[in-house]
């Protein structure tokens, strides 16, 4: 996954199926490495081992996501850091990988032209930000978080847990989903 991140770092052409794939191997493994491990060493089926595998690995596809989002439109005093960084840093995130795949004409030019330099300045960080906005980014990484939550969610639907542990995990999901740092 890092190798593939790296990788992504000198090309414009990184399909969002490539993206949260490299993800699944990057945050994904940590997350479902974590949940599976947990499973095996508490002793569950391979029914419990692969739902805690699956929550694990959509819990970090929605967990990634919302780190790409908020890396551009996380509230500064929030997050610590200045709000659109991730562009500032040219950094490939999931809703920059949208803009390069779905701008077409002088908004693709534009990120092209952006993304080839040393540094930006403050009006390519606004151009970008534009283009992300004419493509609906910010809309389709927030779907794409929703659905990683909710398919975390109901990759334990096949195993009976307690109330209190599908309390946990839904209030973990909801934590790492919709965090606002």
């Amino acid at each position: 996954g890092q190798c593939l991140d790296m990788a992504f770092e000198s090309r414009s052409d990184i399909s969002t199926e490539e993206y949260l794939k490299m993800i699944a191997l990057k945050t994904g493994a940590l997350i479902r490495s974590g949940l599976e491990i947990g499973a095996l060493l508490a002793g569950g089926d391979a029914t419990t081992v692969e739902a805690f595998r699956q929550f694990g690995s959509y819990l970090g596809r929605a967990f990634q996501v919302r780190d790409d989002f908020l890396g551009i439109w996380g509230d500064e005093t929030t997050i610590g850091k200045a709000a659109g960084n991730d562009i500032r840093r040219r950094k490939k995130s999931f809703p920059v990988v949208i803009a390069f795949s779905q701008a077409h004409g002088q908004a693709r030019d534009d990120l092209m032209r952006i993304y080839q330099k040393e540094e930006l300045d403050e009006g390519d960080v606004l151009r970008v930000l534009a283009v992300l906005e004419e493509v609906g980014a910010r809309e389709q990484a927030q779907r794409v978080t929703e659905a990683g939550a909710a398919a975390a969610l109901t990759a334990l639907d096949s195993i009976p847990l307690p109330p209190w542990a599908r309390t946990e995990a839904e209030e973990l999901v909801a934590y790492l989903a919709w965090r606002e740092y």
